[in-house]
């Protein structure tokens, strides 16, 4: 079988790479989440609604009001739910594309077995990151859902939030799928944990970035979770500018970058 395989892929260019069936790998992810435990994908959803009711409506009404980026003024829970709407976007991305990629990986021999059907490695990794797409995009759906019947969206541009969110999902999943790839085991993996909890309280989700001296807003506006959360911010607060472009444009460069390194690792750890 595995010969006629490869000898099927010799005939087609390209075919060692992709085969046009990433959607197996989606469907295997669906087949998955049905026996998991379906509590750990619902706090990934919980978490930044919990923190918008403590911070936006707790804290929020000790601070009152704060100015958004263009010096109007809103209320704390509308300047921090957008943020939190780029979290919640963030976190159903990255669990999926890294410690479930990581078991996978090294224990479950998952992609060992793909690889050896008509699979190439850029089916397997658009077909991982399209789930963790997924989670993240109905993350960020349900936390909209809760967020605009609360007037926290201000401007029509906020609908547009929604796929916005989607573009971060799988910004953050493209690249945390390539890094994981890199991972040999957990306390590696730590990481990955180490580097997202500073991410989320310094990206500006809290309060702005000016309150830091400039070399340190250089290095929080170079982080992705930063890029999302001004491109979530701009648009439900109506606050729209060229500068928008700058931010797609770095999520689809992070995209590209991680569809480039995954599909590269996958095939040198699994198809030599």
């Amino acid at each position: 079988m595995a010969v006629a395989i490869a000898e099927k892929r010799a005939q087609r260019a390209g075919s060692a790479v992709y085969a046009g069936r990433a959607r197996v790998m989606i469907e295997r992810a669906v087949y998955a989440a049905k026996s998991s435990n379906w509590l750990v994908i619902v706090s990934g959803f919980v978490e930044p609604v919990l923190y918008l009711a403590a911070f936006g409506f707790g804290i929020g009404q000790l601070i009152g009001n704060v100015t958004d980026g263009n010096g109007n003024p809103v209320t704390y829970a509308a300047f921090i739910a957008p943020a939190l709407l780029a979290t919640s976007a963030m976190n159903g991305a990255i669990y999926d594309a890294t410690w479930n990629v990581f078991f996978k990986m090294h224990f479950g021999k998952v992609y060992q077995m793909v690889l050896s059907s008509s699979l190439g490695p850029l089916d397997v990794a658009l077909g991982e990151i399209a789930w963790a797409l997924l989670r993240g995009a109905a993350y960020s759906v349900g936390f909209m859902a809760i967020a605009a019947p609360l007037g926290l969206v201000t401007s029509w541009w906020g609908i547009l939030a929604i796929p916005a969110a989607t573009i971060i999902a799988f910004g953050f999943a493209s690249f945390g799928m390539a890094v994981t790839s890199y991972m040999k085991n957990f306390q590696q993996m730590q990481w990955v944990s180490f580097a997202l909890l500073p991410m989320f309280l310094f990206s500006g989700t809290f309060f702005p970035v000016s309150v830091y001296p400039e070399w340190i807003q250089a290095i929080v506006m170079a982080l992705p979770l930063w890029q999302g959360v001004e491109l979530v911010r701009a648009l439900t607060l109506g606050n729209i500018s060229v500068a928008l472009l700058g931010h797609l444009a770095y999520f689809a460069v992070m995209i590209a970058i991680g569809l480039v390194f995954t599909t590269r690792r996958l095939r040198e750890l699994f198809m030599r």
